[in-house]
């Protein structure tokens, strides 16, 4: 069962290196100045994009910024093409799910709905002390709720800071800088619910 996990998580981060360079390609964008759109060094999105290097969720954040898409977005796009067939409703399989790790705190992403789906779900666990920050940008033409599943989530949204215990919600209002911390010593269970506002 490990080795199946494993393969998955692995296609998984080759696809997300895939679409970070399709997305940098299709703006006809040098590594440079997607590096400049995303404050993350040229080598290390060549690494990103060769399959050297698995991003962070910091990384991810700043790059799906810079092409203005949720990290939820960037991911479901990785996760299958936009143009499936309408046989993509229906079920799916818990154990179909790619789950995407965070090599720097050991977050945990996985993407429940498909990219055809009219709204992205995703559901996080944050391990104990974990802390990942994201730009403002990373939310912009989005709008977005954080619903605590298990365990406490320290939202920091700007300059606001709320304390999130299980089966509580924020909805986030206008882009700005947010911090997902868990300040406790057991993990965080968060679902993120996103659907786009304005094409960019």
């Amino acid at each position: 069962m490990s080795n199946i996990v494993d393969r998955a998580a692995d296609s998984l981060a080759a696809r997300i290196a895939a679409r970070v360079r399709t997305e940098r390609e299709r703006r006809r964008w040098t590594l440079a100045q997607l590096a400049d759109a995303s404050g993350v060094s040229p080598a290390m999105i060549s690494r990103v994009e060769r399959g050297e290097s698995s991003p962070t969720a910091v990384v991810l954040g700043k790059l799906s910024a810079a092409f203005q898409l949720s990290v939820a977005s960037l991911l479901a796009l990785a996760e299958g093409p936009q143009d499936a067939g309408p046989g993509t409703a229906g079920v799916r399989r818990g154990a179909d799910a790619a789950e995407w790790r965070d090599p720097g705190t050991g977050y945990r992403r996985r993407q429940i709905t498909g990219p055809r789906f009219p709204a992205e779900i995703a559901e996080i666990r944050l391990p104990a002390g974990a802390r990942v920050p994201y730009p403002a940008a990373a939310f912009a033409f989005v709008r977005q709720l954080v619903w605590v599943l298990d365990g406490r989530l320290t939202f920091h949204d700007g300059d606001t800071v709320h304390e999130l215990g299980a089966g509580d919600t924020v909805e986030l209002g206008p882009p700005a800088e947010r911090v997902f911390a868990n300040t406790t010593d057991t993990e965080c269970r968060y679902a993120v619910v996103l659907t786009r506002d304005t094409q960019p």
